[in-house]
């Protein structure tokens, strides 16, 4: 479903990658380690179209990522990746269940529709009583929560996570991890997830995401 071929990166004279290959498939949930500046997030920005790579080829199935510029890249993006970042980014004037709306009604998909699915998906991540209240009503795993509903609420064929735990106590990073597993088993047959994860502490996380 994602692959990446000879990917290699550049900043000015400095190299960051160099030829890295990499190929996923339906339903994986893939970590990808090293130390700070390795260039994790250099990879997964390049993989998620938010970066071009200096050379190499990205394909998502089986769509040339370097085909697509401006608008189709964009429009790309949103209905078949979605992100969660290390810090949740959600729009401080809107509620939680407005700020997973968002990216469907760019892609002009129905509004009852979106609405019906954002509401299932934060009922989903336990947000049920949570749909009306701001960011700033809300806890820190929380936001986290509402950040993942808001990365799945165009059936995404990709999950791209960047550190989602950075940011959040052990107890909530550790129930944030049990819900990428419990989302991947859900809805792995209707939206083909991919999580890559850019961790730094990857034992815990081989802990965390084991599946029976």
């Amino acid at each position: 479903m994602l692959t990446a071929r000879n990917v290699t990166k550049n900043y000015s004279n400095l190299p960051v990658l160099k030829g890295v290959d990499i190929s996923v498939s339906k339903g994986e949930i893939v970590a990808i380690v090293g130390s700070s500046g390795a260039g994790k997030s250099t990879l997964l920005h390049i993989l998620g179209t938010l970066d071009a790579p200096t050379m190499g080829q990205i394909e998502i199935n089986g769509v040339a990522t370097s085909t697509l510029y401006g608008k189709k890249l964009a429009d790309f993006r949103n209905r078949h990746i979605g992100f969660i970042f290390q810090f949740h980014h959600l729009l401080p004037e809107f509620s939680a269940l407005e700020n997973v709306c968002i990216p469907g009604f760019i892609a002009g998909t129905k509004k009852s529709a979106v609405r019906e699915r954002a509401i299932f998906l934060l009922e989903v991540l336990g947000l049920r009583e949570r749909l009306e209240h701001r960011p700033k009503e809300l806890s820190g795993g929380e936001q986290q929560r509402v950040a993942v509903a808001r990365a799945l609420i165009n059936n995404p064929d990709v999950i791209m996570a960047d550190e989602p735990t950075g940011n959040l106590d052990s107890h909530n990073a550790r129930e944030l991890n049990q819900l990428f597993v419990i989302l991947q088993v859900l809805f792995v047959d209707d939206i083909l997830l991919l999580f890559v994860f850019l961790v730094h502490h990857h034992l815990l996380y081989e802990q965390e995401l084991m599946v029976e």
